[in-house]
């Protein structure tokens, strides 16, 4: 490949618009264009990228067994109202009409068409089976940004297990999870598996990959001492103890313009520390109206409201809707005595006495609530969204909370979509049994992005090798002198017969400006031919990760460059 022929529209301006570190380098390095929000042509560079991520991910999919199929991204809508989740994907899921009044979705995963695929399997001498694709998904979001991480159209490797039992699901998900291990190794990913929420998918047990990120969305709690790992949507911390005595009289007191958990803790420090206060929030659950309690100096995780209600959606509740309620404004609210609204309390008010809350009247609370005594709580969750530097559950050591951007996600599914489509198997008694599901995702162009987040310098992009458009660039210093061309040219040709990806740089330009390209773009070697290197029979060699510089005899650059190369992919997949 050349250089002059190759599309590659390079920049040398950031785009006003990006925020991401990768969104601005694909940008400027010509892998993307953007054509509306949260959509992207991947131009030839990207392409080549791509193509060498999916390569990785099929080659470790079909070595546990895995058999690549492609179904449909257009869907009709009662497929997804059959396992309900046209509502519960709310406006995530592109929903539309074909000419004759159908309705139809865009599908933005596809366990209802694996499900529907599955019901042709009737014994389970059949089992286990792995199936995936690598297809184009899309998504509503409602603020696409950073460039590739957040999209409305994207390409995913969603694989499936299925399975006879809980045994075979176990094992699936295992194998799924060493694979993606190499998988992103193999990437030049430094990945760390962490327990997470299964949220709209539902399942048993649910793992993300996380790539430690300030471009991330998600954030992680690990622990600085043990092996706890966990999505903050799912983590959780040990409590010390709160010392809350015998069980005084329910009291109600005046608290005239205090509005605050601070405000309040300021004025009544006897009785109303952040830690004495109960909060309560005012949430609609699926259109329910309900009172979510938790601590005074604590937060809440919404995702946990979820999870712990099984809903489709929450929301807070506006102003108006929590004074036709309760009768109060935010900051004088409680839940003492309220009947016909559920409580939904976090675990961390269990057995809780002399505590503060707001009486449903603007400027008065109660002190002395005794949580069970007082309030009527359907509900105990785990609710509260963890802080830094609080204890492991596991060893008390001090937990760290930090920024990830989530590259793979797996779900032990259970038998909910296999029971919605009637994808039963007969076991060996005889005995008719759902097929038992696991699901397993990877966002190819978010990994793409994920890389260039964590290998960049000031220079530009860094590829791994693996993934790299190409290995090696041969850069001329003189496209106009006959015998540096023609030495570049033979140089080219020795390099791809020794099986190395190589474009050569043969544009009229100033050395200065092919040597930034090359840098921006990320090729991880570059070999240099100019008129006064080859008068010593020599070449300059370049490695684009520390940009360390080497001069090399013509005659062996062809095996110097192998050796680089085989020594770069190496270090990677050690």
């Amino acid at each position: 490949m050349r250089w002059s022929h190759a599309f590659i529209p390079t920049l040398r301006d950031d785009p006003a618009d990006a925020e991401a570190v990768s969104h601005r380098l694909l940008v400027r390095g010509g892998f993307i264009r953007q054509l509306a929000a949260g959509s992207y042509s991947m131009l030839p560079l990207g392409q080549r990228v791509r193509l060498k991520i999916i390569d990785i991910i099929r080659h470790e999919m079909d070595a546990i067994g895995g058999q690549e199929v492609v179904l449909p991204t257009l869907h009709p809508a009662e497929i997804w109202k059959k396992s309900d989740r046209y509502d519960l994907m709310g406006d995530n899921l592109f929903k539309l009409e074909d000419r004759k009044g159908v309705e139809l979705v865009l599908g933005m995963t596809e366990e209802e068409i694996f499900a529907i695929l599955a019901a042709e399997l009737s014994s389970y001498r059949d089992l286990p089976q792995i199936w995936y694709q690598i297809h184009t998904k899309f998504r509503d979001e409602p603020r696409p940004k950073s460039g590739l991480l957040r999209v409305r159209e994207f390409t995913m490797k969603d694989s499936y297990t299925l399975d006879v039992d809980r045994s075979g699901l176990d094992v699936g998900f295992d194998l799924h999870h060493a694979a993606y291990r190499r998988i992103f190794a193999r990437m030049g990913l430094d990945t760390t598996d962490v327990q997470a929420s299964s949220g709209a998918m539902g399942g048993t047990e649910s793992v993300e990959f996380i790539v430690r990120s300030e471009a991330g969305e998600d954030w992680i709690v690990t622990c600085t001492a043990c092996d706890y790992r966990a999505n903050v949507e799912k983590a959780v911390s040990a409590l010390a103890p709160v010392d809350d005595g015998d069980s005084e009289d329910l009291e109600r007191f005046p608290t005239p313009g205090l509005r605050t958990i601070a405000a309040l803790a300021e004025a009544h420090p006897d009785v109303a520390a952040p830690e004495r206060q109960i909060k309560t929030l005012v949430y609609f659950v699926d259109g329910t109206p309900t009172l979510v309690l938790l601590r005074g100096d604590h937060e809440l995780q919404e995702q946990k409201l979820l999870d712990a209600t099984g809903a489709a959606s929450v929301r807070p509740a506006h102003p108006e809707e929590i004074r036709e309620l309760l009768g109060a404004d935010p900051g004088s609210l409680g839940a003492v005595g309220v009947t016909g609204i559920p409580v939904i309390a976090d675990v961390a008010l269990e057995g809780r006495v002399n505590m503060t809350t707001g009486a449903n009247e603007d400027d008065w609370h109660y002190r002395g609530v005794d949580v069970e005594r007082d309030i009527d709580v359907g509900t105990w969750a785990d609710l509260r969204a963890v802080s830094s530097g609080e204890p492991c559950v596991e060893c008390a050591s001090p937990l760290e909370l930090w920024k990830g951007i989530e590259v793979g996600h797996i779900f032990k599914l259970g038998t909910k979509f296999s029971e919605a489509f009637g994808a039963y198997v007969q076991d060996e008694d005889g005995e008719n049994r759902p097929i038992i599901m696991g699901s397993y995702g990877i966002g190819v162009e978010r990994a793409m992005a994920a890389i260039v987040e964590t290998s960049h310098d000031e220079r530009g992009i860094v590829w791994p090798v693996t993934v790299a458009p190409f290995e090696v660039v041969v850069t001329v210093l003189r496209v106009d002198d006959a015998e540096t061309m023609a030495a570049a040219e033979d140089l080219d040709r020795r390099l791809r017969e020794a099986g190395l990806e190589v474009i050569l740089d043969d544009r009229p330009e100033r050395p200065g400006v092919k040597f930034a390209d090359a840098e921006l773009v990320g090729i991880p070697f570059r070999v240099t031919v100019g008129p006064r290197g080859l008068e010593r029979g020599a070449v300059e060699v370049t490695v684009r990760r520390d940009m360390s510089t080497e001069e090399v005899e013509v005659g062996d650059v062809v095996e110097r460059v192998s050796a680089l190369v085989e020594a770069a992919r190496a270090d990677i997949i050690r």
